[in-house]
């Protein structure tokens, strides 16, 4: 066996969202595996935070934060002019920064609605064509999407939110068949739910929680280190003839039957 394909040795990665909770644990697990890592954020606070913990723990590997709100073009560009700085090219793009407020359809405001799909959606799909001459660089590079459980059937997350998550998935087929041949492998994750300071509020109420055990196989909740796993090995070499897939890490939810 080739240990190299189990690694990301001399690799750059992007993590939008990557101050907190499934977007701090991507990063540390890519640079794990090797890799240096930029991350993206827009609290300014909770990005220092974030990057001084790698930093120590990661002596040895390049890590940045450079602050921004994706869901606004003018911050998506600086974004990009930032990434060119580092290094010769991008290796890794991890599309994992997202939002949402959760109400009945009917009850949506224009802009509510709308700056979901901005976040979830738009800014996946800008910030892989802006990074794609970096990526293309290499002949072998990888994109993953963070998507949602919600993207393939129905949870109470709201219309919006579900709508933004299954076009990214589409997103992720379309591009992966569109870019094979720059050498760019294009994948995402669905998670179920994880263990986030943003879960925290609905999975306090024991009731709500019952609930989701209750459809939920292994019968526990989701942490944010097994998403992180997921998209580690989406980016590694060894699954370099794994493209257009959508991994759900959701314990068996979508599986479920009766």
């Amino acid at each position: 066996m080739d240990p190299r394909r189990w690694r990301l040795d001399g690799q750059l990665a992007l993590v939008t969202g990557g101050s907190a909770g499934i977007g701090r644990a991507i990063a540390r697990e890519l640079l794990g595996f090797g890799a240096d890592v930029l991350i993206a954020a827009r609290d300014a606070t909770a990005l220092d935070s974030a990057r001084d913990e790698l930093v120590e723990d990661f002596p040895d590997r390049e890590i940045a934060g450079f602050v921004a709100d994706v869901a606004d073009d003018e911050q998506r560009r600086a974004l990009l002019d930032w990434v060119e700085d580092f290094g010769d090219g991008l290796h890794i793009l991890v599309n994992n920064a997202g939002g949402n407020l959760t109400r009945p359809a009917t009850e949506y405001a224009d802009d509510e609605w709308r700056s979901i799909f901005e976040v979830n959606l738009f800014s996946a799909f800008e910030l892989s064509r802006y990074l794609h001459p970096m990526l293309a660089r290499h002949g072998a590079a990888s994109i993953v999407n963070i998507g949602s459980v919600s993207g393939t059937t129905h949870v109470r997350t709201g219309a919006p939110y579900g709508m933004s998550k299954a076009a990214l998935h589409q997103m992720t087929r379309n591009l992966a068949v569109e870019w094979a041949e720059d050498g760019i492998r294009v994948n995402a994750v669905a998670p179920w739910y994880i263990r986030t300071r943003r879960t925290s509020g609905k999975l306090a109420d024991p009731d709500y929680l019952d609930d989701v055990l209750l459809r939920t196989p292994l019968g526990r909740i989701g942490e944010p280190e097994e998403v992180a796993a997921a998209v580690a090995f989406l980016c590694l070499p060894a699954s370099g003839y794994i493209t257009g897939e959508c991994i759900a890490v959701d314990g068996g939810f979508l599986r479920y039957g009766f």
